[in-house]
């Protein structure tokens, strides 16, 4: 969309209040009243067409929006009057959450409202429950490609898991269905684990790990029963890593031994080498960066193939080694890393996976922990232009980002940490974003500027992710 003047701005909601008063006159639906709107100005959008149609300031948008979110129990996201301009202005685009509240809020279809989604079919403002087309992509395992759907929906996760409940009922001593059923659930977890909540995702993979618990207990001298240990030890990684986005350590890391106890006894050499390197990221995290090098090291060594072994330098070795200030030994550990993934087959999405923006991110954080800013900007900004927007891989590298502007360039950061929270709403925050935002804030402390000033009260006011009783907060 084009920039225009202020003169011409106050022309174009002249025009469009004369517009919306005849159509009112003449008892047009909305629909009409929008339809003329972008006919007669064409520097008007859908989105904002269909907001001057109703009548609504950006206020009393902002505000209709956030009552959808209390009318479905959850909080406000905090979505505010700039990005609500942003988005009609054509500067930015909401993700398909703010689009399915956003016209809900306007009683629109999202494609009335130019929000169409891809992969999603989004309808009188709620996500259709198909899966879309599917495509080809790696699994998370590494093994040759197949056929996987391009979205998952907060109803697949509950019917993954009573798939899986039938089949136990079904053959209560487990045997090969039972694994069978249990390997494409994990595979599900692992392929969408960024698309969903952290609570949400691991309630689901909690209760599915428990469902198999009598199946094992059954068949634990078949060989049934050792592929049955092993998929619970994938489910108690997931639980490990879900639990650290949680923000509760101690609970990672009795799932992470968990994992890596599994993937020992029943052979399974890429679970308990991905397993050593969370360890590692967990152990780093209660900074302990020797420890952290360790296991690393342990999963590095038994790393199953190229993709694994980059993964696992980058994500283990060389934050620890630059945690430690090791300059010339996390330089090295980097050209390792990189050589290995090029060399690697192909890239495997997922969280047992790894592609080039992931190794972007831990090279730029790595770059800012030896206090190496240019070159922390530049991984990270790379690592932004790879992730889909609204990720958290996205918020991770943004923030990242941030952190290395913010010295020069503290408004700048500030701005970018701001629209993050606009963007993503508290509840999809993991916990490593909010910590990112908490030192960025930090780091702020002393910039007397409204943009730090907000940034710092939002992450105050950021909800805790358990709350004082010990359950996961889910919105």
């Amino acid at each position: 969309m084009p920039a225009v003047t202020r003169a011409r701005r106050t022309e174009i909601q002249r025009e469009a209040a004369r517009i919306r008063q005849r159509g009112q006159l003449d008892r047009f639906p909305v629909e009409r009243i929008v339809t003329a709107m972008c006919s007669a100005i064409p520097e008007v959008s859908a989105l904002e067409a269909w907001r001057l149609a109703l009548g609504w300031t950006r206020t009393e948008a902002v505000q209709q929006v956030a009552e959808q979110y209390i009318s479905d129990g959850l909080l406000p996201p905090g979505l505010s009057q700039q990005q609500l301009c942003r988005f009609e202005h054509g500067q930015d685009r909401p993700g398909g959450e703010y689009a399915t509240m956003l016209a809900r809020a306007y009683g629109a279809d999202p494609a009335q409202l130019g929000l169409t989604i891809c992969g999603c079919n989004l309808a009188n403002g709620h996500v259709d429950l198909g899966y879309g087309q599917p495509h080809k992509t790696p699994t998370a395992w590494g093994v040759p490609p197949y056929e996987v759907e391009t979205m998952s929906t907060a109803a697949g996760l509950p019917a993954v898991r009573e798939s899986l409940h039938l089949a136990v009922l079904e053959h209560p001593e487990g045997g090969t269905v039972v694994v069978e059923v249990a390997e494409a659930a994990v595979t599900h977890y692992a392929l969408n684990y960024s698309k969903h909540p952290p609570a949400i995702l691991f309630s689901e993979v909690h209760t599915a790990r428990s469902l198999l618990m009598n199946p094992m207990a059954a068949v634990s001298r078949q060989s049934s029963g050792v592929e049955l240990r092993r998929l619970l030890g994938w489910m108690s990684a997931l639980l490990g890593n879900l639990a650290f986005h949680l923000g509760d350590h101690s609970g990672a890391r009795t799932h992470l031994l968990t994992a890596t106890h599994l993937g020992s006894s029943t052979g399974d050499q890429r679970l308990t080498a991905w397993a050593y390197g969370a360890q590692s990221m967990t152990t780093r995290a209660h900074g302990n960066p020797e420890d952290a090098l360790h296991l690393a090291e342990q999963g590095v060594t038994l790393a199953v193939d190229n993709l694994q072994r980059a993964q696992l330098l980058a994500w283990g070795k060389l934050p620890a080694l630059a945690a430690q200030g090791r300059s010339d030994d996390a330089n090295a550990t980097l050209t390792e890393a990189s050589r290995a993934l090029e060399t690697a087959p192909g890239e495997s999405p997922g969280r047992f996976g790894f592609d080039i923006a992931e190794f972007r991110l831990h090279a730029a954080e790595s770059h800012l922990g030896l206090g190496h800013l240019d070159e922390a900007a530049a991984q990270a900004n790379a690592s932004v232009e790879a992730c889909q927007p609204d990720t958290p891989g996205w918020a991770a590298a943004t923030l990242v980002l941030a952190q290395a502007e913010a010295p020069r360039h503290p408004s700048d950061a500030a701005q970018r940490a701001l629209d993050i929270l606009r963007r993503v709403p508290a509840h999809r925050l993991r916990a490593t974003a909010r910590t990112r935002l908490t030192a960025l804030s930090h780091s702020l402390a002393n910039v007397d500027a409204s943009d730090v000033s907000d940034l710092a009260e939002r992450v105050r006011s950021l909800p805790a992710h358990i709350d004082p009783q010990g359950g996961a907060a889910t919105a």
